[in-house]
């Protein structure tokens, strides 16, 4: 398109069926705000201006609206006193900076089904005709609560009329107006003031626009889509479940048109910013949020959410929860993981179950396979953590970091008292409290010799089941029969 082109985008309404502190343009599916669906499909027209009319909690809307789109200009609708009338505020404001020419395009900001495809074929068609105004129609078994489109006999659109002022037998057509107009910028300009609010809502439809074209002798037309879902708006928290559940789907089928399988996509959710390469396989009960980006070969799931994450090649990730996180190429994650913020696993690593890791970066082929924490530490390549560690990073007031260097060798039920080092190919002994740096190649024990007691169950647990056994598995001569009982 070109800078001929504005679009108008509608999100003023205050969603009261919502019932909700949110704004309705700002509840999300698939990881956008509806709005922000909305603003995407606009940029596909590459329009010279946008401008976005808010009113019903614009200290919200404004900002969010901004930060997406921020070229956008911002026209505030004090009152709803209904779309004709907010496209005029629209309008207005556009022309205090600049004059209005060529196409304006009218949308809705809660109808995050609209593709960009669409939208700029409905532009292109109004584009290549000779219409004032055309209207984007769909055709739906069902018409209840739409305004109907009226055609004379050459086809030509005649009027829209909403439901609550047709008559039986305009109710009975199936073409329905999506609210979404294109329209000769200097037609709009001039019949804006002559809208009338002499209805049964007594509001200005910006649909009566079609009746003041045809008196002044302009063509009028409408534009069916194929896929009529694209234009339905979200009223209620209902609603918004139902587009989300299809948006998902859509989303889904994209994917695995491109090559990836989804082996239940009734269980599976994928956010619209969320990018998959081929021969990706997403199994069962898995969300891949945000901008998760996850490459070839990899394997997702079961039960597994990521939000914000990078996967690589080939990599696997098991019923994990992720936020933020990097699994390199080839390395493998789960099941019962927690990737915290910061966790950056490389290349052939491993953290496995009941494993949370958080700000800590693992070098290539690192392991951490079992019931372990760690947290803001640095794991050097090829080093194997012990089962049931611990990094202490925490001294009540501060955060600290705990370093483990290439190739080491940490035993289990270890805790790493921050800020410490363990070199180079060092190891500790299991059940060690490292307090003190470890130089490389050392071996770092905390523990004392260990003693055995004989005899103290019968003494201190006399009538116990446990010296009862203790009993039963002495000897003759009343000496333990243990394998390794000490002299």
């Amino acid at each position: 398109m070109t800078n001929e082109l504005t679009v108008v985008l509608l999100a003023a309404g205050g969603g009261t069926r919502m019932r909700s502190k949110t704004p309705k343009v700002l509840h999300a599916v698939a990881g956008r705000s509806m709005v922000g669906h909305v603003l995407a499909a606009v940029g596909s027209l590459d329009p010279g201006r946008v401008a976005v009319v808010v009113g019903h909690q614009r200290e919200l809307v404004g900002p969010h609206v901004t930060e997406r789109r921020p070229d956008a200009l911002l026209a505030v609708q004090e009152e709803q006193l209904g779309t004709g009338h907010a496209v005029r505020v629209a309008i207005d404001a556009l022309a205090a900076e600049g004059p209005v020419a060529g196409t304006v395009v009218v949308a809705y900001g809660d109808t995050p089904l609209l593709t960009g495809e669409a939208l700029r074929a409905f532009a292109d068609e109004h584009a290549a005709s000779d219409c004032a105004v055309s209207v984007l129609s769909g055709r739906v078994p069902d018409p209840t609560g739409y305004g109907r489109v009226l055609r004379d006999a050459d086809g030509e659109v005649e009027a829209i009329v909403e439901e609550k002022d047709a008559t039986p037998a305009q109710r009975e057509i199936v073409e329905i107006n999506s609210g979404i107009l294109a329209l000769d910028a200097d037609f709009l300009l001039d019949a804006l003031p002559r809208l009338s609010n002499d209805n049964a809502k007594g509001e200005y439809y910006l649909t009566d626009l079609v009746g003041l074209a045809r008196e002044a002798g302009l063509h009028t037309g409408a534009h069916p889509v194929a896929d009529v879902r694209q234009t339905e708006g979200a009223n209620d928290r209902v609603q918004l479940a139902e587009i989300g559940r299809e948006l998902n789907r859509r989303i889904l089928e994209r994917w695995m048109r491109a090559g990836v399988t989804v082996v239940d996509p009734g269980t599976t959710w994928v956010d619209a910013d969320v990018v998959l390469a081929p021969d990706v396989t997403l199994l069962p009960g898995t969300q891949l949020l945000g901008a998760t980006v996850v490459a070839e070969d990899a394997v997702v799931g079961p039960d597994t959410t990521l939000r914000d994450c990078e996967v690589g090649v080939g990599a696997s990730v098991v019923r994990t929860h992720g936020l933020l996180a990097v699994v390199g190429a080839g390395a493998s994650v789960g099941p019962f993981a927690y990737l915290r913020p910061g966790t950056d696993l490389g290349a052939d690593g491993k953290i496995g179950t009941f494993v949370e890791t958080k700000n800590t970066v693992l070098g290539r082929g690192a392991k951490v396979p079992h019931l372990s924490y760690v947290g803001d530490a640095e794991v050097g390549e090829g080093t194997n953590v012990g089962a049931g560690s611990i990094t202490a990073n925490y001294d009540g007031q501060a955060k600290h970091r705990t370093v483990v260097g290439r190739h080491a060798r940490t035993g289990s039920h270890n805790v790493f008292v921050a800020p410490v080092t363990v070199g180079d190919g060092a190891s500790t002994g299991a059940g060690t409290v490292v307090r003190e740096d470890v130089p490389a190649g050392a071996l770092a024990v905390s523990a004392g010799p260990q003693r055995v007691i004989e005899g103290w169950a019968a003494r201190r647990r006399p009538g116990t089941a446990q010296a009862e056994a203790a009993d039963q598995a002495s000897g003759p001569d009343g000496a333990s029969s243990a394998p390794g009982a000490s002299d």
